[in-house]
This record gives structure tokens, sequence and C-alpha cells, in this order.
């Protein structure tokens, strides 16, 4: 079997962003790299979205930019403008025909289905697949979203609703979001932050339709397209090894307290381009330890007090949009912080600061 200098386990986000990033840069001129994926083919699986912190690679795949959102509960609305930092969504089908499409110009680059079918043993493996089966009994983001086309101009594209709490709760946290691609498509999605084990919250057709019908008002549309996916808001045991870097997901790549991961693995992927000369010897990338310990204060509090999330995303909201898209991208410097942290109602935060 045929040895490879580099191995990516897993060929979505993750693995795509680092094999193009290396691409690009001309890392596989003299290197031979092996894809494992097991998907027979690439389409639109998945729609990325974030805040635009610093420029990535992937603007051709921009399906629209905002600089308006809205947050809001069943009491209160709240819109934000950001002049510096615009709301991106990535189409993932341009996204995997754009990287694909420039990996098959090198022969040094091979996909495969299996890393059976390779010589693995002295290669660099970037990983990004979990091993075996997560708990469903932790915190997840889980969601599930429908783009639709209306007959007529319902949507005002220049705005896009982050977090709709004005739904059924059902003793969790519960939101929808709204992305209007164009005066009459939007994607609509529904979002639940709980554990996986409760069946009865994943009647999420059910939850889009009447969100439509009722809250959008809206009665004749044409659904285009869905996506359904779910996001571990924990950091799984990952076995270590020297040859082995975890990317993505798998490589703490999610930010707990948002889902976001998209950014965060584009910054990863340029690191290892910097390092890759030493790569088996350097630092594993992390988002920061301020971030993590902030994270599961904010995670210990949504468990425990999951019916005041919605006031407590609000009241994050209110400080100035540039000042919470850093905090929530990982931009934020301490005088930042120091502000979100003051909108946060004390005792509660106090209380799973210290609760173990």
């Amino acid at each position: 079997m045929k040895e490879f200098d580099y191995v990516i386990i897993g060929g979505g986000c993750a693995g795509l962003s680092l094999a193009y990033e290396l691409e690009i840069n001309n890392k596989l001129k003299d290197k031979t790299l092996a894809i494992i994926e097991p998907r027979e083919e690439y389409k639109r699986d998945k729609t990325w979205s974030f805040w635009k912190v610093f420029d990535h690679n992937f603007e051709d795949c921009v399906i629209k930019s905002w600089n308006n959102f809205t947050i809001n509960t069943s009491e209160k609305s709240h819109e934000l403008i950001t002049d510096k930092f615009p709301y991106q969504s990535i189409d993932s089908g341009k996204f995997y025909k754009k990287i694909n499409s420039k990996l098959l110009t090198n022969s040094n680059v091979k996909f495969f289905k299996n890393i059976s079918e390779i010589n693995s043993e002295h290669s660099i493996i970037f990983n990004s697949v979990f091993e075996g089966e997560l708990d469903k009994s932790r915190l997840w983001q889980h969601f599930q979203g429908v783009e639709i086309e209306t007959s007529k101009d319902i949507f005002d594209d220049e705005i896009l609703n982050l977090m709709d709490f004005n739904c059924d709760q059902r003793n969790d946290v519960h939101f929808f979001y709204t992305l209007p691609f164009s005066k009459n498509k939007a994607l609509i999605e529904t979002t639940w932050i709980s554990d996986l084990e409760n069946q009865s919250l994943m009647d999420y057709d059910l939850q889009i339709e009447n969100y439509i019908k009722n809250n959008l008002r809206i009665k004749n549309y044409k659904i285009k397209f869905t996506e359904k996916g779910a996001i571990p808001l924990f950091y799984p045991s990952i076995k270590k090894n020297s040859r082995m870097i975890n990317i993505g997901s798998a490589g703490g790549m999610t930010r707990l307290s948002t889902g976001y991961t998209f950014l965060n693995i584009q910054e990863h992927s340029r690191y290892i381009l910097k390092n890759i000369h030493k790569i088996e010897k350097i630092n594993q990338f992390s988002l920061g330890s301020k971030y993590k310990l902030l994270d599961n204060i904010f995670l210990k509090v949504l468990e425990s007090n999951p019916e005041k999330m919605p006031d407590i995303f609000f009241k994050m909201f209110k400080c100035s949009s540039n000042t919470v898209i850093k905090f929530l991208s990982n931009k934020s410097n301490i005088f930042e912080d120091i502000i979100i942290i003051s909108k946060m109602p004390k005792l509660i935060f106090i209380k799973a600061l210290f609760n173990k």
C-alpha cells in the first residue's frame, strides 16, 4: 500500500479547509496527501455562518452578508448594527466545489474511503473525526433548518434574526434563527440547547411549520433545502499522539457557548500551515483558556437555569454590537470581557463559578 506524507481523516469543513490552505500555499508541491472521506459525493448539506472578524479564503462561497441583526424574546426586541464585522453565511456546496476543483489539479492529493486503503504508519495525521459515540446526556446544540422560497417578496433581506426566543421552550433553551438570503428566500432554523436524550424536542418539522405559519405568518412557500445537525457543547476526550493533530470540533475548534466553528477552523489551518515544517513539536492550538473558563461557567448557568437564558442572551446583546461580536468570536480584550460580564446576573454566575 502507498505511503503518504500527510493524512487527513475526514473530508468535511475542517479537513478540506486545511487541505486547501496547504495547497494554495504550495505545501503539497513536494508532499503527498491522502484524504479519508467515506461520502460518495459532495453536495450542499450545511450552511456555516459567522461574524467576519478576519479575512478568509471563501468570500466567493458566501451566500449573503448582513450588517444588521435582531434578537428578541416574547416581550421585547433589540436591533444591532455592526459597521466592522458583517455576519456571513457560507454555502457548503460552493465550498466543497471550490476546494475539490483545486485539489484535483494536484496529483499528490488522493481521496480514499477508508484509512485501511493506505499505509499511514509514518504519516503525519490530521484527524477531524470523533472516536466512538459521544455522550448524549451532556449538552448539545441541535438544530434543523429549511430554506424556503415564497411567491411574494416577504423578507427584509438587510436584517437577520439571530435569536428569536418567542417560541415553546419546554424547560430547555430554544430559539429560531432566520437568515433572509433575498426578499423571497430565507433559511429558517429551529435550535435547541439540551441533551440528546429527550426525543420529544426533535419534532423539528412541526416546530418549523408552526413558526413559519404563526410567527412569520407565511402561508405559501416551497422548501428548497433542508439541513440538520448536532454540535457537542463539550470537549470529548481524544487520544493524543505525537503524529496526530486533531482539527475541527475534534480539535476543540468549536466555541462551546455558541457552537461557532467555521472561522476557528480557518485560523487553526493557518497555524498548521505556518508550522508545518515542525508540526510534531508545536504546542496544541486552542481558542484560549479565558474562553474555556467563561464558556464553562456560562454552560453551567444554562444547565441549571434554562428559563433565564432568553433574558441573559438579551442582556448580553445590549452591549455595543462590536463588543459582543468580538467576545463571541474569541477576539475580545479584557476591557470588553468586563463589559460583557457586567451585563450578566451576578448571583447565578458566581454560584456557577464555584460549582464544581
